[in-house]
């Protein structure tokens, strides 16, 4: 029993290792603090992580708190950006590609990803019988799709 226990507790300290950890922004270092506050400027209900190697940081802008997830590298590279944006936001060709290939379907939970450089656009679309999770490139290019 008692190695059972033993065996319990290092597994959970292992996976808290391996979690994200909650950091309080004056452990941000300063290069990753500066370059979010001046590209952020407006950012609100800032949030924190240590992932890895990577700063993350979750936060909401707008009158209506769209939601925002941004990776840093250590040295204040920005890695990664999710933003939530409304369905007004997507480029005509994604909208084109929805209504060709999910006529019918409505959206829900539309993120724009950003990342070295490249655009996506993650969505889910829902009839009243299946839901699924898309990834289209900024031509309407389907690059993944899974039942969700």
């Amino acid at each position: 029993m008692k190695n059972l226990i033993l065996t319990i507790s290092i597994l959970g300290l292992s996976f808290n290792q391996i979690s994200a950890q909650d950091i309080h922004q004056s452990e941000v270092p300063s290069v990753i603090l500066n370059h979010f506050q001046k590209t952020f400027s407006k950012a609100s209900d800032i949030e924190w992580e240590i992932k890895g190697n990577l700063y993350e940081v979750e936060f909401e802008t707008g009158f209506l708190g769209d939601d925002h997830k941004v990776l840093y590298s250590k040295d204040g590279k920005l890695v990664r950006h999710e933003e939530e944006i409304s369905k007004n936001n997507l480029p005509k060709t994604v909208l084109a590609s929805i209504k060709k290939s999910f006529n019918g379907y409505r959206t829900d939970d539309i993120k724009k990803i950003t990342e070295a450089g490249k655009v996506i656009y993650q969505i889910e679309l829902k009839n009243y019988s299946q839901e699924w999770k898309v990834v289209f490139d900024a031509q309407g290019r389907i690059l993944q799709k899974r039942e969700d």
